[in-house]
């Protein structure tokens, strides 16, 4: 995920650029890049392909004196990583960084192409420095030029322009992309995320969609999408500056799993916009490739096949495409059959999971239309053998278990299938529309169900003398008590199974007794009453319930029956939601239990062996 840093200071700024570039590491990229502009209106940029290392190294064999600057992490969407591609982009005496996607772009190009101008990238984020440079021509500063630059561009995007002409002034602009103000003393800052900007100042104002600032060493002035000049809030900043900092958390697991809202956050940066899914975010060529899919083939393991076996409900009921869901380390060793045009979708954290890796391999063989991944490690083997990547961008996750890595997941894959149903015509705009705007309101509800964390820790105390579990869920939920199971046994050594509800009369129910815990996941929709009717197959015999519903499910508490009331959310992100109260209940009865919740016997982050 691209990363931004600037700043303009009395002191030479490349050292806090680049530091700044390092903070965001955990993102993902494939380049990096620093522009500074020195008093004497020189402005140098040093770009490289590969870490932040390389231009650190570049730094120091040409070094970069000024006060003024910008530096940016990539992500190659449009363009291949090179040094071409890299930002900051120049135009005379413009340059630019640039998150987001400009859906527009081409239709720029010409129109720059036929005013005379020569590009030298591949990239998207070339004409917002080209155009900058055409208004400039006639504006009477860049602030006016940049405000009449936007007013052209269609996508998300967060961007600094700096011109060497006006070497003590930065001006910014947020449209689906996030920016924050970094203020200090006699100097000012700007980054894509607060981390980058912690070394140097813990005072910050979020830009609001829309804004564009002017930034100089003392003054800072927001104007909103109108034009006008505005005030907004400053914010003092507590941020861990260290992902491997637990900070006020007992376990990284704990931390993660709090993580979550900013991690979806992360997400869906410059994915949306305007009630669509942007498809370029996805992959410069996803429209041309996701329109022709007639078949999706999941292959994943552990915590990622489940996020695999939610997908396959939404790619079958929201992008009308069929769906297969496989454990990885059977799909590798069994004869298969490829349908036609038949995309393979790997899911991994770490992008290095040698299971899914060697299907990965076996499937490029057997005639898939293309292969994608959905990731979280951008140099990992996935990411570089498959056809296209889609970046989670959960950040650093250190606990075994993953928490963060797993919600991130699901929100890529509906963001995947509003896109993949739009472009097959499954979709109409008004239900696009309403799931891009479930999945912006999904951060916030889980803040809400983090809330519940007391409630669950004392809800976890009945598990203390237990050594099995049963989770029960219809639909969308059934792959989300499979996970939750997992969760229980990866952490608390607690044995603990998943099953469909309505499967209890198949087996399951003859383990019922009153020593056996069955956790339902049982939130209102059409499935609710079919799932009541379970419940009350397991308090005929005894068993003691713990169940996990909304405010309009109609349950009540009564002798071997619990209910963790949770606020009513949208039906499509629901399964994301449910996920984290669960969470929350398998970290609680691990710490009862007293095991080590970051790093479980037996287990590791990424298994890299078959």
């Amino acid at each position: 995920m691209c990363g931004i840093v600037g700043a303009v200071a009395q002191r030479d700024v490349a050292e806090i650029l680049v530091d700044g570039l390092h903070r965001l590491e955990y993102r993902g990229y494939d380049s990096a890049g620093v522009a500074v502009v020195g008093h004497d209106h020189e402005m140098k940029i040093v770009r490289r392909v590969g870490k932040v290392k390389a231009l650190d190294e570049a730094i120091e064999s040409h070094p970069l004196i000024g006060g003024t600057g910008i530096a940016h992490t990539r992500w190659a969407t449009h363009g291949e990583p090179s040094e071409a591609n890299a930002h900051p982009h120049r135009s005379g005496n413009i340059a630019v960084v640039h998150n987001g996607i400009i859906e527009n772009y081409e239709e720029l190009r010409e129109i720059l192409q036929e005013r005379g101008y020569v590009f030298q990238s591949q990239t998207d984020t070339e004409v917002i420095a080209h155009l900058v440079e055409w208004e400039l021509r006639s504006a009477n500063n860049l602030l006016e030029a940049v405000q009449k630059t936007v007013k052209q561009l269609r996508g998300a995007y967060g961007t600094v322009v700096m011109n060497q002409q006006e070497p003590e002034h930065l001006v910014v602009a947020r449209s689906g992309s996030p920016l924050v103000i970094g203020l200090g003393v006699g100097e000012n800052f700007i980054g894509s995320d607060p981390l980058a900007l912690l070394s140097v100042t813990r005072r910050f104002i979020y830009l609001e969609e829309g804004d564009v600032a002017e930034i100089t060493r003392r003054t800072v002035e927001i104007f909103d999408r109108s034009g006008a000049k505005v005030e907004r809030e400053i914010h003092e900043g507590n941020f861990e500056s260290d992902a491997a900092d637990k900070g006020q958390y007992r376990h990284y697991m704990q931390k993660e799993i709090f993580e979550q809202p900013v991690a979806i956050m992360n997400t869906l940066e410059g994915r949306i916009a305007n009630g669509k899914v942007l498809i370029d975010s996805i992959a410069p060529n996803a429209a041309e490739i996701l329109s022709q899919v007639e078949h999706v083939q999941i292959v994943a393991c552990g915590t990622s096949y489940n996020a695999g076996m939610v997908a396959r409900y939404w790619f079958e009921s929201i992008a009308g495409v069929s769906c297969d869901v496989e454990i990885a380390s059977e799909y590798r060793y069994r004869k298969f059959v490829t349908r036609p045009n038949s995309l393979l979708i790997t899911l991994s954290q770490s992008g290095e999971t040698a299971d899914t890796l060697a299907a990965l391999r076996l499937a490029k063989e057997k005639g898939f239309m293309a292969a994608m991944t959905i990731c979280n490690v951008a140099s990992s083997s996935l990411v570089r053998e498959s056809d296209f990547a889609f970046m989670t961008r959960a950040g650093v996750e250190i606990g075994v278990a993953s928490t963060k890595a797993f919600t991130t997941q699901l929100t890529c894959l509906l963001l995947l299938n509003a896109a993949v149903g739009r472009l097959k015509g499954n979709l109409t705009e008004a239900q696009e529309a309403d799931i891009v705007h479930a999945l912006q309101r999904l951060p916030a509800q889980i803040e809400s169900a983090l809330v519940f964390d007391k409630a669950i820790e004392k809800l976890s105390e009945d598990f203390a003398d237990k050594h099995h579990t049963l989770f029960l869920g219809r639909g969308e939920y059934y792959p989300i008590a499979m996970e939750s199971a997992l969760k229980l046994k990866e952490i608390s050594y607690i044995h603990a199974e998943a099953y469909a509800a309505g499967e209890l009369k198949h087996g399951p129910l003859a383990l019922i007794d009153n020593d056996m815990p069955v956790v339902v996941v049982a939130p209102e929709n059409d499935l609710l009453e079919k799932v009541k009717s379970n419940i009350e197959e397991v308090r005929a015999r005894g068993g003691q319930l713990y169940v996990f519903a909304d405010d309009e499910a109609g349950f009540s508490e009564a002798d071997g029956f619990k209910i963790v009331v949770l606020p009513k959310v949208d039906q499509v992100t629901a399964p994301i939601f449910y996920t984290v109260p669960l969470q929350l209940l398998s970290y609680h009865i691990a710490l009862i239990k007293g095991t080590d919740v970051d790093q479980p016997r037996n287990l590791a982050k990424a298994v890299t062996v078959e």
